[in-house]
């Protein structure tokens, strides 16, 4: 079936269908691109500013810097 065939079938999807081919369409692309989908379930670490103390210093630090040289 080619594009132009399958797209008015695609329209008439109802939304949440339409989002499940969406779904299966990233899953394939991410595939043949070696990469590895997220695996639901399974934690990932995420940075967060929360307690990022180091980093607030040095923003700090550039700030003051900046009002100086002003």
């Amino acid at each position: 079936m080619s594009l132009p065939e399958l797209l008015p079938s695609l329209q008439a999807l109802p939304r949440s269908e339409k989002l499940r081919v969406l779904q299966f369409l990233v899953g394939e692309l991410s595939r043949e691109e070696g990469l590895s989908p997220l695996d639901g379930g399974v934690s990932y670490p995420v940075w967060s500013p929360y307690d990022a103390f180091d980093a607030a210093a040095t923003m700090l630090r550039a700030l003051e810097e900046e009002s100086v040289a002003r």
